[in-house]
């Protein structure tokens, strides 16, 4: 590993220095033109990111795919830009037209994680016309149409409306977020905001899934930071499969196809601070999705809770949370379904994923995780944060994330074909980063992670699994 190690730290030395030498500029150096209500506004986006990974999946391509050749250590370069430009033209009576495109040009030099590399590709991220009116005291509204990123809540589910890597490379960066379709409509008066959207994803052309969904938000904030909603939504169509856990775990999972469509799904949340004036360093959160769609008889559920603590008064102000989620797997002995649906989450380690490297594996389903986090900032330009994920399995012999790792045990002298895994416990994730705010513009981050394999996933390879290691190094310029 020390050789990858130092391929990083190389890849990293060089790119820094360029990047970071981008000049802070006073004021808005973006801003081209801006007279008489009307003004024009460049933006652009960029990042580098090299990667080095041993061991990866736990080798698992061993055990199922040995034929393929997979190299299970890898290292890669990768990096995007996303140039755009943006206008804004306001009329007389506080009423604003406005809008931005923008694209997304992204790479990979290696072969990455999932054996693709050496491509790249440029498409259209955001392209967006909208019309908005908002005074202090009185409603105000937002409506827009075309391209553009959105989330709902705290992205629990409707958040990441584009898909990287593979022939577009930038796996790890995943620079698009953007819904290929969205037509969004935002009403606000005072502390209540709502929303009513209609979404579709920019997915890879080779496994885009066709789903297209409606939904809205009611949200309610009571004081800054702290706010409490509810998102409903439902899946107009899709073609997105389903996998179903076999009567008793015993033999494949089934398939069906087109099982996302017709899904119905509501999202309740509270995040904030639970004792303002009296801890106003403590804050708390809780979350709960419940999914249904009679048509295949499916009723699934998710939720979190969290709460964390700034120890302000303490050198480097650190912050501890503890977090508890869960998302529901299918039983495999009912003829419900009950597999969890995560849609669109957004699924970085600040939010959403469970695990760091164990996220790569598993989606949001048919797990659970215990997550610790501890953050330092030892300056105001420098933090460090510690993650932790102990990952357990929901349900036994029940497809954990599609399916895989379907394969033949021997459970009293009979062979028998199962899938998933044969006990709880999958991973043990341990995560270290590094940020450092080089200048207004420019952020460099570090970081390494471990995930030890559980006795879930020795169940897999009928054996002790490897250790799966690995770090990156990234620059990121936003302007």
């Amino acid at each position: 590993m020390s050789g990858k190690v130092r391929t990083i730290i190389k890849l990293t030395t060089l790119a820094a220095p360029l990047l970071a030498a981008i000049p802070a500029t006073a004021g808005d150096p973006m801003l081209l033109y801006d007279r008489e209500g009307l003004a024009f506004r460049a933006h652009l986006q960029a990042g580098l990111n090299a990667v080095a990974e041993g061991n990866m999946f736990w080798n698992f391509a061993d055990m199922f795919a040995p034929s393929t050749g997979y190299d299970a250590d890898k290292q890669w370069l990768e990096g995007y830009l996303k140039p755009g430009i943006s206008f804004t033209n306001a009329f007389d009576g506080g009423v604003i037209l406005y809008g931005k495109g923008s694209v997304v040009i992204s790479g990979t030099l290696g072969i990455d994680a999932y054996d693709n590399g050496n491509t790249g590709r440029i498409t259209l991220e955001e392209g967006y016309l909208g019309l908005r009116y908002g005074r202090d005291a009185v409603p105000s509204f937002d409506v827009s149409f075309g391209p553009r990123e959105f989330k709902a809540g705290t992205g629990m589910l409707i958040a990441n409306g584009g898909n990287s890597g593979f022939e577009r490379g930038a796996l790890k960066f995943g620079p698009r977020k953007a819904w290929k379709t969205a037509a969004i409509g935002r009403f606000a008066f005072q502390d209540f905001k709502a929303a009513l959207f209609y979404l579709s994803p920019n997915e890879l052309p080779d496994s885009s899934s066709g789903t297209t969904l409606v939904g809205a938000e009611l949200r309610y904030d009571w004081a800054p930071g702290s706010f409490a909603g509810v998102t409903v939504g439902h899946v107009l169509e899709s073609s997105s499969p389903y996998a179903q856990a076999a009567a008793g775990g015993i033999g494949p999972p089934g398939i069906l196809p087109g099982g996302r469509d017709g899904l119905n799904f509501i999202n309740l949340y509270a995040i904030g601070k639970p004792f303002p004036g009296t801890m106003e360093n403590l804050f708390a959160g809780g979350e709960f999705a419940y999914e249904w769609n009679s048509r295949i008889d499916l009723a699934a559920w998710a939720g979190r809770v969290h709460v964390g603590y700034v120890f302000a008064d303490l050198p480097w102000s650190p912050t501890l949370a503890l977090a508890y989620q869960t998302f529901s797997g299918d039983d495999p002995f009912t003829s419900r379904l009950e597999r969890f649906d995560p849609l669109f989450y957004e699924g970085s380690p600040s939010s959403w994923s469970t695990g760091s490297k164990s996220s790569m594996v598993f989606i949001n389903s048919n797990v659970n995780a215990f997550q610790a986090s501890l953050r330092v900032t030892p300056t105001e330009r420098d933090t460090l944060t510690l993650r932790y994920a102990h990952i357990r399995a929901n349900e036994l012999r029940s497809p954990i994330q599609f399916g895989q790792g379907t394969r033949v045990e021997i459970d009293g002298g009979i062979p028998s074909p199962v899938a998933g895994v044969t006990s709880h416990h999958l991973s043990d994730d341990i995560f270290l980063e590094y940020n450092r705010v080089l200048n207004p513009h420019t952020f460099l981050t570090v970081g390494a992670s471990v995930s030890f394999p559980g006795a879930g996933i020795d169940s897999v390879v009928n054996s002790a699994a490897p250790t799966w290691i690995g770090g990156f190094a990234n620059v990121v310029v936003n302007f």
